[in-house]
């Protein structure tokens, strides 16, 4: 015959409590895991025009609603975002804000994919990033200015050929954007572009930064293009693998005050003339009013 359990009333006071004290710890553990688990869900994603599959010249970026060249660029990024939302949701996001990060706005409504909103339009009071979302996703991106092959490399202003440094370290867009981030507590778990802006991510972000090159430069305005078939499928599944990497990426911060420089061109009246400035950022939120 079996014996049958003894009453956990039976045992000894200190080994109940250290019973229920065990079961307490693996109970708050799983929820913990339950809790981040469903926080790790909204997703924010920032677009640029120059690093979509298939944008290698600045005609298609400069004016890009008033142009055939441009509107087909757009075409093209709405193509790319679409693979990158599906590929987020499949990986588990419940909530995706897809903002319009081109200076010339380039979203084209009707070819919107469905599982995300879109935000689009300037100027803008709201709907930026904040310490809600658990990923930030960089999309069609293009490395820093004078970057050798960087397709269509410029830091804000292509034609005024704007260079940042802060705290001594050159940075890009790429950077800019994941401080902002960043200053939530908000990673950066993907970059897409071409091959030189997924290695200015991994510099900057990490290993654990997933990044999908959708062409390699030649050149500024020259590239080796990768078929639409092959890069919206690779979009696809590095946004599905980012959703599983979002506890190994760090935000990235700097260290306040911040310590800026800034070069750049002023165009008119003719010669160009290079002018530096210098000076202090003490909130990284106010990075681009510098």
């Amino acid at each position: 015959m079996h014996a049958e359990p003894a009453p956990m009333n039976s045992f000894p006071l200190q080994s109940r409590l250290r019973h229920w004290r065990l079961v307490l710890t693996v109970a708050l553990i799983v929820l913990g895991h339950a809790t981040l688990s469903a926080a790790e869900k909204k997703i924010y994603i920032v677009t640029d025009l120059e690093g979509a599959s298939g944008v290698y010249k600045f005609t298609q970026t400069r004016n890009c609603q008033e142009t055939a060249l441009g509107r087909q660029a757009m075409e093209y990024l709405m193509g790319d975002i679409a693979a990158v939302v599906r590929g987020l949701r499949e990986g588990g996001a419940t909530e995706i804000i897809v903002s319009d990060g081109h200076g010339g706005q380039a979203f084209v409504p009707h070819l919107m994919a469905p599982g995300a909103k879109y935000i689009t339009g300037l100027p803008r009071s709201g709907g930026g990033i904040d310490g809600s979302y658990v990923g930030l996703v960089q999309l069609g991106c293009h490395a820093m200015m004078g970057t050798p092959d960087g397709v269509l490399n410029h830091t804000q202003s292509s034609k005024t050929e704007n260079r940042y440094w802060y705290n001594g370290v050159e940075s890009g867009e790429l950077a800019q954007s994941a401080a902002i981030a960043g200053h939530y507590g908000v990673p950066t778990i993907m970059v897409t572009g071409d091959e030189a802006t997924c290695r200015e991510a991994r510099q900057f972000f990490g290993d654990n930064c997933v990044t999908v090159a959708v062409k390699r430069g030649l050149s500024r305005e020259a590239a080796v293009l990768y078929p639409f078939a092959e890069t919206r499928q690779a979009l696809y599944k590095g946004a599905k693998r980012a959703m599983s990497v979002i506890r190994k990426c760090k935000p990235y911060k700097l260290t306040e005050p911040i310590k800026a420089k800034k070069q750049y061109l002023i165009l008119t009246p003719a010669p160009p003339k290079l002018m530096i400035k210098e000076g202090e950022i003490t909130n990284v939120l106010d990075l681009y009013r510098f």
